[in-house]
């Protein structure tokens, strides 16, 4: 089940099915036991609605899965659990657990097993020798209590053939998962591959697949999008692969196998803005194979900060790509990063200048967000301000910069994102009529029309006076 999280920013769009748990599920439906999957966050459920869903349920197991955003609600769900029935199995699995598990198995006595790494043949593995009364410490990749002492099993390898993943598709509630961008649609996600090999240190993926990156067979990619669309009436698909395009051969025949599919879907995706200039001869089927809106990650207007963060992309080279992409009218997203420690009020101007220099049909502007397993995060405690991993989204600011403070971090973010749409919708509203300015003008009223971006946005003005306040004490006590 996921726990009842909210961050305000991913909703806007859409809702968007756990696909992990597709994965968990079939899993547990390997070792012949009964599955559920309960999307709490989807539903827009409560504490009092998933207490009243697990007495209906009585389930002889509850497992969730957690980034650090969503692990205290994860816990608490849990417990929860717990609370209802004692001899309910616990189990939590996701990448702050795989790295924090003695933390988080110190915290709670509500958590009984934490599965470390890839969870689909851990977690069946688990179940089975449950199921069997057997001992817990037989299985790899696992972490639990014993004695009072925390157990960590040996390591388990990655599966071999993620095409062998049994998927549990007919598990979601599927009217729970639309894209609001795109009228009468129903929203689904698909995995063509696992990991990535760069070494973006900031980036919690390639320490969770320790740098590795495999991937599925094309026609078996093209396959369940096809028995998606038919089954259950999936038209959108996110791509939720960290690096999708990394081999190009095999992303080509991918894209030749969903063109020979002739199936109206529509794919939203993120990748490098290097392999966009890559495949700039073959963009043409990107868009052919449903490809419709790209990401990319920009991150800072800062060079300097882009080779410490070992991005391997250099700013020069990047414009071209939106422009690529525009002459085949698919949607372009640059997110930027700023809140570094040595981020000052003028690194930030320059970091939303280039955002608009750049021009991408929509940007974003995280936080810089130090994850508490990264390496290098015990030399950044001296500008953290807050552990509350709630915070821990990339919207809220966590780190307080040598020469801002948080209110004028977030007032700038706020500005940024003013400056920029306030630039864009002029654009949209004189595009010639197509599906992409369809898109871009739904977004932009989605986006406008959200409480918590209007309370995010609302900052900027009425934070100002405080911020400016804060920049004259910084440059006094300078």
């Amino acid at each position: 089940m996921t726990p009842p999280y909210h961050s305000g920013v991913d909703e806007i769009a859409g809702r968007w099915i756990p696909l992990g748990l597709v994965y968990l599920a079939g899993a547990a439906r390997t070792v012949n036991l009964d599955a559920e999957i309960y999307d709490a966050m989807a539903k827009d459920h409560a504490y009092p609605e998933i207490e009243r869903h697990l007495r209906e349920s009585v389930p002889d197991y509850v497992a969730s899965t957690a980034i650090t955003a969503t692990i205290d609600d994860a816990v608490k769900t849990l417990e929860l659990a717990k609370r209802i029935r004692p001899d309910t199995v616990t189990i939590l699995g996701g990448v702050h657990p795989t790295f924090m598990y003695e933390e988080v198995l110190d915290r709670s006595a509500a958590v009984d097993y934490i599965v470390i790494g890839e969870g689909e043949a851990t977690l069946g593995h688990l179940l089975e020798v449950l199921e069997a009364g057997g001992n817990p410490e037989t299985v790899a990749g696992i972490a639990f209590r014993r004695g009072g002492t925390v157990v960590k099993t040996g390591k388990r390898t990655f599966v071999a053939t993620l095409d062998d993943l049994p998927a549990a598709w007919d598990l979601l509630d599927w009217k729970d998962y639309h894209c609001l961008a795109i009228p009468d649609s129903r929203l689904g996600a698909i995995s063509t591959s696992r990991g990535c090999d760069h070494d973006c240190t900031f980036c919690s993926q390639q320490k969770f697949w320790e740098s590795s990156w495999r991937a599925r067979d094309p026609r078996k990619v093209a396959d369940e999008l096809e028995y998606l669309y038919i089954t259950h009436q999936v038209n959108v698909f996110l791509i939720t692969d960290e690096y999708p395009t990394r081999d190009r051969d095999r992303w080509e025949a991918l894209l030749d196998a969903v063109i020979a599919k002739n199936i109206p879907v529509y794919l939203l995706m993120e990748t490098r803005p290097a392999d966009i200039i890559r495949d700039r001869e073959i963009i043409w089927k990107y868009r052919k194979a449903g490809v419709i809106y790209i990401s990319f990650g920009i991150e800072t207007a800062d060079q300097a900060a882009v080779d410490a963060m070992k991005k391997e992309q250099i700013s020069e080279d990047i414009k071209q790509v939106f422009d690529i992409l525009r002459e085949q009218e698919i949607v372009s997203e640059a997110s930027f990063m700023v809140g570094f420690p040595d981020e000052t009020s003028e690194s930030i101007k320059k970091t939303m200048q280039l955002a608009q220099q750049y021009n991408p049909d929509i940007a974003n502007f995280f936080t810089f967000t130090p994850w508490p397993y990264a390496d290098g995060y015990n030399e950044l405690k001296p500008f953290i301000r807050t552990y509350d991993y709630g915070k821990y989204n990339m919207v809220d600011p966590v780190v307080e910069p040598h020469k801002m403070s948080i209110l004028q971090v977030e007032v700038a973010i706020a500005d940024g994102y003013r400056r920029f749409f306030m630039g864009k919708i002029l654009e949209y509203m004189t595009m010639k009529a197509t599906f992409k300015r369809d898109y871009l003008m739904r977004i932009t009223k989605l986006f406008m029309g959200s409480s918590f971006v209007m309370k995010k946005l609302g900052v900027g003005i009425l934070g100002k006076i405080p911020a400016k306040m804060e920049e004259m004490k910084m440059k006094f006590k300078g």
